[in-house]
């Protein structure tokens, strides 16, 4: 039997509802693009010879090649590998550092799905004031994940742990073995669906106690690392704030509730939409 181990508590430093603007202005990434110099064309080069690069051109601007860069010269990144997961906005790649593998995520500036990435990110208060300029955009996309990732971390919520972000590239924890990553909820066959529900749940639970709404939560974006449950995909995660979480959360619950139900346990969505929104206790 599988026990989804909840993470305790009592130590985590758990956050209050305050949020800080992220700055989106250019960085040491851009500045690299601009230079080139020659250390930089060396790497673009090696870069450009692999066979990801080459199938997956769109992705490696000259300005991601500099946050990829930049990232191997402060040793988030030893060695780049192959694709984990490809996506319309974001491809995952597996990489080295000098210690782990890690995960890394690439978000296209040119993403196909820009205008649901708005959607998003317009009434977020973290985000106010970016305009339409899509580099800045999808730079605000990739800082939030980053942001929200921490926050989620410090609930006591399992997420994969965010090192480092650079532009619209983020390094985070890989969550999987021997090069092959973990496997989603849609993959398995679930062992005590009763009890991966309930750590589910007390996962949206702690994430609106610190004013998140994942946004977008299913049986495809929680995955099973070590006989544990983590939450993937918090670029979408929107505050308690933001004019249509209420929607999200409802969207979430219902995604939640058919997988558990098509589990064998039968879940009401409204009735998990109550305990998620739950009040804390009086003291």
């Amino acid at each position: 039997m599988t026990d989804y181990d909840l993470v305790d508590t009592d130590e985590a430093d758990t956050p209050g509802d305050e949020w800080e603007e992220l700055d989106v202005s250019d960085d040491e990434s851009d500045r690299i693009a601009r230079t080139q110099d020659r250390e930089f064309q060396e790497f673009r080069k090696r870069i450009e010879d692999t066979e990801q690069f080459k199938v997956e051109a769109s992705v490696f601007d000259d300005a991601t090649l500099g946050a990829l860069y930049k990232l191997v010269q402060d040793g988030y990144i030893r060695a780049f590998g192959g694709p984990l997961s490809t996506g319309k906005e974001a491809n995952v790649y597996l990489a080295g550092s000098d210690d782990e593998d890690v995960a890394v995520k690439i978000y296209r500036i040119n993403a196909s799905d820009f205008r649901a990435m708005r959607e998003y990110l317009d009434g977020d208060p973290r985000f106010e004031g970016i305009g339409s300029d899509k580099k800045k955009v999808v730079v605000a996309w990739t800082r939030k994940e980053f942001a929200n990732l921490q926050r989620a971390q410090a609930a006591g919520v399992r997420v994969p742990d965010p090192i480092a972000v650079q532009r619209n590239v983020l390094v985070m924890e890989f969550l999987g073995r021997d090069g092959q990553r973990g496997r989603r909820l849609s993959e398995v066959s679930v062992e005590n669906p009763e009890t991966a529900f309930e750590v589910i749940r007390e996962y949206m639970r702690r994430l609106y106690r610190v004013g998140l709404v994942h946004g977008d939560l299913s049986e495809y974006n929680i995955v099973v690392h070590g006989d544990q449950l983590y939450v993937l995909d918090l670029g979408q995660a929107v505050t308690t704030h933001h004019p249509n979480s209420r929607e999200f959360l409802d969207r979430d619950c219902e995604n939640v509730a058919a997988f558990f139900t098509r589990q064998g346990h039968e879940v009401d969505s409204e009735s998990l939409v109550s305990y998620v929104t739950e009040p804390d206790p009086e003291p």
